[in-house]
């Protein structure tokens, strides 16, 4: 076989599907590549909804209390389910994996596991934490001051198991908060679609999760970070934290492409997304 490039697979982040992607990864299939959106564990057709949700009269305190139907998935089920999806699309070769928020904690776990299997790791204003740290460690960090996630969410995780948004609410303040936490470069229109797209609850034992990482695991994976300067979710100044902290592995610093972007670049600046993904994870030698 001539040389060619690796497939590539978008992982979305909390609370989104595979949907999210569709931009995307249709340019860069019509680039020639191999080219697959999947749903990460608790989430798209995994996705398991509050029951107080779907009743009428509709139970507001609910919403604080009842334990989310996703709280037992954590980090262990998602990595699982990311590797099987990569052995499935790559045909047990490599595969160029995009990960977006949350979802670069599972291509972390994924990337030590089987770093033979993830050709390049592209972080999306990502989660990328460093070693036995748990994602939910860096939420509360200076770094991060301003984000909106918090003041977003509608139940404490500990109590119900699950990072909750009111996406059906009807407070129009509430909505504008939640399109400037994820959307703020998208119009109202495409932002308030892909709300209604979106799974309220994101299990909270996958932030809780926590992978050692070594140097002939992750570290060994080329890894490139796209910063969106305009996220109001994962700040960029923890953005740039993570890419310093992983560049404490010697001989592998982390490409670094940056964006005039919102926490969704995805929706917002697809084409520019689409031709950062599609120059990398190529293969350089010809395969027989």
């Amino acid at each position: 076989m001539s040389a060619d490039s690796t497939p590539v697979l978008f992982l979305h982040g909390f609370w989104h599907g595979s949907w999210c992607w569709s931009e995307v990864a249709t340019r860069v299939a019509g680039t020639g590549r191999t080219t697959v959106a999947v749903d990460m564990a608790g989430h798209g057709l995994r996705a398991r909804r509050p029951r107080c949700l779907t009743e009428r009269p509709f139970p507001p305190e609910s919403l604080a209390t009842e334990v989310s139907p996703v709280a037992d998935v954590d980090l262990d089920q998602a990595g699982d389910l990311l590797l099987s999806q990569i052995k499935e699309v790559g045909r047990g070769g490599p595969v160029t994996v995009v990960a977006h928020s949350m979802g670069g904690t599972v291509l972390t776990r994924v990337a030590q596991i089987a770093p033979d299997l993830v050709a390049h790791a592209v972080y999306v204003a990502a989660f990328m934490p460093g070693s036995g740290i748990p994602a939910v460690a860096y939420v509360q960090l200076p770094e991060n001051a301003g984000e909106l996630v918090g003041p977003s969410l509608r139940a404490d995780p500990a109590v119900v198991g699950a990072l909750r948004l009111d996406l059906a609410s009807d407070d129009p303040a509430y909505r504008a908060q939640l399109r400037e936490m994820l959307y703020g470069d998208v119009t109202e229109a495409v932002a308030d679609a892909a709300l209604a797209l979106m799974t309220p609850d994101a299990p909270a034992a996958i932030p809780l999760g926590t992978t050692t990482l070594t140097p002939d695991g992750w570290g060994s994976v080329p890894r490139t970070y796209i910063t969106c300067s305009k996220d109001m979710a994962l700040r960029p100044a923890l953005q740039r934290k993570f890419i310093s902290d992983a560049d404490a592995f010697p001989g592998n610093p982390t490409s670094v492409v940056e964006l005039d972007a919102s926490h969704s670049p995805f929706l917002s600046m697809p084409r520019q997304v689409a031709d950062v993904v599609g120059q990398l994870g190529r293969r350089t030698s010809s395969m027989c």
